[in-house]
């Protein structure tokens, strides 16, 4: 490592101010702060000193989604090797059919191997597609800018992956996060000026700019001609005895069913989000706000109850492992930069998304799915939920204020008990 280093600085001044790649500073300092940590901290007082930093926060965030990738490859090519032995089809009609040729693998659903090689064929070019658009539209607003690379787009671009349907045109996966990073993000002024999420911002302009490549029966499995609805799609037709015909709540739990390509499994998203609250880089307030949210309205819906809608009768153990609710509530809620700031409107901006996410899902037949469209539901509110949690705030200060000063005892006690 100590080699690595030395080129490094051996390679700073062509890159540096005045030196002959001075234009390419961000992509030099790109990988600099990736391998190490910056040498200009902040060391003394007032500043805050920590030994984490944004590119650190982001990587952990790349790092937490790991289970979810696993899973992503696994259940991807169990799904579509499930549905080639159910249609008596043995071959993969694209070009995904040579390196699994050349790689001795076969299309077998009970092998681990070729369930998770088959699925990796899938994910790995809808990542790889995405991760180079995405970083290309960082370097370039970075260097106009003159700013430095951040590794925001680690997260954003596998995060984004992770929701789309396995067989996406990679043209459209590029198109989506083309407009998520420039629309959703760079447009505000880049990383930390963004309201949006830009990950669910290129997916919403996907979902509503190629519908029938985002929703329906067809677009879960990567099979070409086969059709089957997730369980939120079979709720919303055929109610709970659809779903509950087909898989089981632990089936669910653990992923192996239909959905996003990477949002499927509750277990490896909790293991992600066990891992970010470890780190103390997501907030448990907004996943408890979010979960606390949805099983609050669908308690209310199961308790109204509807002849006409079947979805007011799904129990709320259901709605939290199905769909993409665990995905956006660990992953996309939290995001530091479009989430709230406060303690108490982290709850309330969770707790808003959980709201929302039942309404859009029960109310609204248009739309199965609701998760997404209530995270950026909750990005556009939460700032005025941090505003007014910020001047509730400071009216309780201004009320004990004036007690004091108008020589209450108690309250002033209070008061000074508070301020210690």
């Amino acid at each position: 490592m100590a080699g690595l280093r030395h080129t490094l600085d051996r390679l700073h001044p062509l890159f540096a101010k005045g030196g002959r790649y001075e234009r390419f500073y961000a992509l030099y300092e790109m990988v600099d702060t990736f391998l190490y940590s910056p040498a200009d901290t902040t060391r003394a007082a007032p500043h805050v000193r920590d030994g984490i930093d944004l590119k650190r926060v982001m990587i952990y965030v790349w790092l937490a989604t790991f289970p979810c990738i696993f899973m992503a490859c696994w259940n991807t090519g169990f799904q579509a090797n499930l549905a080639m032995g159910q249609m008596g089809v043995s071959t993969v009609d694209n070009w995904r059919q040579l390196p699994l040729q050349l790689m001795g693998v076969s299309h077998d659903p009970q092998s681990f191997w070729d369930n998770f090689v088959l699925g990796f064929w899938y994910f790995a070019p809808l990542y790889f597609v995405t991760f180079v658009v995405g970083g290309l539209w960082e370097a370039l607003f970075a260097a106009v800018r003159n700013h430095e690379i951040n590794e925001g787009f680690f997260a954003t671009s596998i995060l984004y992956t992770l929701t789309l349907p396995p067989a996406l045109p990679l043209w459209q996966a590029a198109l989506g996060i083309s407009f998520g990073i420039v629309v959703g993000k760079e447009v505000f002024g880049g990383t930390g000026k963004n309201f949006l999420n830009p990950a669910l911002t290129g997916r919403a302009f996907l979902f509503f700019a190629f519908p029938a490549y985002m929703s329906g029966d067809s677009v879960w499995t990567a099979l070409d001609g086969w059709s089957a609805a997730t369980p939120l799609g079979l709720g919303a037709t055929d109610g709970m005895s659809a779903i509950t015909s087909q898989i089981t709540w632990w089936d669910a739990f653990a992923g192996d069913i239909q959905g996003s390509i990477g949002s499927t499994s509750t277990l490896a998203i909790l293991l992600g989000a066990a891992f970010l609250l470890y780190t103390r880089v997501a907030s448990w307030r907004i996943m408890a706000g979010c979960v606390g949210g949805l099983v609050a309205v669908t308690l209310l819906f199961n308790l109204i109850g509807s002849e006409s809608n079947l979805m007011f009768a799904m129990p709320w153990y259901w709605h939290l492992v199905i769909g993409g609710f665990a995905f956006g509530a660990v992953f996309m809620a939290t995001d530091p930069v479009s989430a709230a700031m406060t303690n108490t409107g982290r709850l309330i901006y969770g707790g808003l998304i959980g709201v929302m996410t039942g309404l859009v899902r029960v109310i609204n037949p248009a739309f199965p799915e609701g998760i997404m469209l209530a995270i950026l539901f909750g990005n556009i509110f939460a700032p005025l939920i941090d505003y007014f949690v910020v001047q509730a705030n400071v009216r309780r200060r201004q009320k004990r204020l004036a007690s004091r000063r108008a020589g209450s005892p108690e309250t002033a006690g209070q008061d000074t008990v508070a301020a210690e």
